[in-house]
């Protein structure tokens, strides 16, 4: 063991033994209570093994965002407490990151294990202690159909965000897809397949090819407040489809061989999701940046902040299921995306992403990377 490995080992173990960290935060299905353990690099599987370096371009958009503020404003402007630091903390690791060689694995990970501890997320809510292990999806950018226009085969709307609040929680998707927003013009867009629509939702954003060949970005602009329902769960339950045999193709395969039930299936989910245009490239992720595929995050914003590299070890739970071991960054959130420890991984753009994230369905743990000052401080807060 060299003299660098005992001390970084000593002095987690320190960490550890003065503190698990406890850190009670409000969830809208009631309190949850996010643990935080501090751990050594060695124990992350998989992190000597990953092209670290490819996680860093998607680390310094989130830098971005943190150089628009004072050193004293928390990393999340939208999150409830500075536990994982204010932007001062992260001021100069950003700097670092941004001066690193391109595709320089080895020097990525000496920037990492140089200027960060690795925590492990827990949810203390479990019944015998602190539950490590949580649900990790994936989802893309769609591609669909469509025309500014309601004409033709464009029959289905894209609905922008009611102006008024009150309108925009009003009604269920149910209400909604019977026509309770029409002629109001909130109409975003016109497309052609209600299957396709519904996906949208799902994914939170998507490309729109225009009837002149044209395309723009379309993505997530806030949601209903009715409580998401994973139609996938209901097909399982219904005996329509074996667990280990859905995807989202699968679920686009049977929604289309029976359109009425389709509907109807469709209608039990009463979250629904507004959309508005993006401009240039894109799609765009909660935070404000760019996602980069196979690198973004989306997690629950309630407990994570967004822009937190985070170790993520997902295992495949069918056959057909991607296992992960990477570097992930927090850019994102999704209305399915719920509770201390879950996340939803972008893939990227058309079909074959769109393959990945529907198989994508596994069990696992995360680890947040906090500066080290946030990692001490929370120690002796403890």
């Amino acid at each position: 063991m060299t003299r660098r490995h005992f001390w970084e080992l000593l002095r987690v173990a320190v960490l550890v033994a003065a503190f698990l960290i406890l850190t009670m935060l409000r969830h809208d299905a009631g309190p949850l209570r996010l643990t935080l353990q501090p751990v050594s690099f060695d124990q992350l599987q998989g992190w000597s093994d990953d092209r670290v370096a490819a996680a860093i371009p998607a680390f310094v958009k989130s830098c971005g965002r943190v150089a628009a503020h004072t050193d004293t404003t928390p990393l999340d402007t939208r999150f409830p407490t500075v536990t994982f630091g204010r932007v001062g903390d992260w001021r100069e690791l950003c700097r670092e990151a941004q001066a690193l060689p391109a595709g320089d694995d080895g020097a990525a990970r000496q920037f990492f294990e140089g200027g960060f501890v690795p925590v492990l997320a827990g949810d203390h809510d479990a019944r015998d202690g602190p539950e490590h292990q949580g649900l990790f999806t994936g989802y893309f950018e769609i591609e669909l159909r469509g025309s500014r226009r309601h004409h033709r085969a464009f029959q289905t709307p894209i609905y922008r965000k009611p102006p008024d609040p009150a309108l925009a929680a009003r009604y269920s998707r149910a209400e909604i897809e019977a026509g309770a927003l029409a002629g109001q013009g909130l109409e975003l867009l016109w497309v052609d397949d209600p299957v396709d629509a519904f996906l949208l939702q799902i994914q939170g954003s998507g490309r729109v090819r225009l009837e002149d060949g044209s395309a723009i970005r379309v993505g997530y602009d806030g949601q209903n407040g009715f409580p998401y329902v994973p139609v996938g769960r209901l097909l399982i339950e219904r005996g329509a489809m074996l667990r280990e045999q859905l995807t989202m193709a699968a679920i686009r395969a049977w929604m289309k061989t029976n359109p009425e039930a389709a509907a109807g299936l469709r209608g039990e989910n009463p979250s629904f999701v507004y959309f508005r245009e993006f401009r240039g490239d894109g799609p765009f992720g909660a935070e404000g940046v760019v996602l980069t595929p196979e690198r973004s995050l989306a997690v629950d914003r309630a407990l994570i902040p967004l822009g937190v590299p985070i170790w993520l070890e997902a295992e495949a739970r069918f056959p057909q299921s991607p296992s992960v071991h990477r570097l992930v960054i927090a850019q994102d959130v999704g209305g399915a995306i719920k509770g201390p420890v879950r996340g939803d991984l972008f893939w990227g753009t058309g079909p074959a992403a769109g393959a990945l994230a529907g198989a994508m369905n596994a069990r696992g743990r995360y680890y947040l990377m906090l500066p080290r000052p946030v990692a001490a401080r929370l120690a002796v807060l403890g």
